[in-house]
């Protein structure tokens, strides 16, 4: 990868199982180690579309997310709040600004555990779940993301539309919260 986000050292908030910050910690020690720690995952939607992303990543590279996944970071010694963390994102991996987000809806947290089988790194979170509407349809910045499809955005057809891909093991329990893809709260 020639990506230098992914060399910078980032400091993430590692978490006990009640998801009570405990301290800062480097972002691949933790993935390296398996360290529970506070992660989110950002489903983009436009119009009746849920857009999945072709992860090229150090974990779980070449599989599917729902839409996007990545952390709350500390700056200047403060944990980012979630939309300061999700607009920062979006302008990093989707060309998206801030004038083309309609919304940000919170579904709800999930815990997992997950060992990637292709690289030494282990994803172990607390994953804050949020649906972003936006006004027009996004193109991905290739340094992280091998490609994106869309698909139907109706919660009974996500199953069987999302069958076909590797996903990766956070998707299955985001899949459980209910009225995923309602933009209602």
């Amino acid at each position: 990868m020639h990506n230098d986000y992914y060399q910078k050292e980032i400091f993430l908030a590692q978490v006990d199982e009640t998801d009570n910050i405990v301290q800062r910690v480097e972002r691949w020690e933790a993935h390296e180690k398996g360290i529970l720690h506070r992660g989110f995952t950002a489903i983009l939607q436009y119009k009746n579309q849920i857009l999945l992303q072709h992860r090229k990543h150090k974990a779980f590279d070449g599989y599917w997310d729902l839409t996007f996944s990545s952390h709350q970071i500390f700056k200047k010694g403060l944990l980012q709040k979630d939309t300061l963390a999700i607009y920062d994102a979006l302008e990093r991996e989707w060309n998206v600004s801030l004038e083309n987000v309609v919304n940000i809806i919170s579904k709800g947290k999930i815990y997992y555990k997950a060992k990637d089988p292709k690289s030494i790194y282990t994803e172990h979170e607390v994953d804050y779940i949020y649906l972003v509407q936006l006004t027009s349809l996004p193109k991905p910045n290739l340094e992280y993301a091998y490609s994106f499809e869309t698909i139907e955005s109706k919660q009974e057809n996500i199953q069987n539309s999302l069958g076909q891909y590797l996903l990766a093991p956070w998707v299955e329990k985001m899949l459980t919260i209910k009225d995923l893809f309602s933009m209602s709260v």
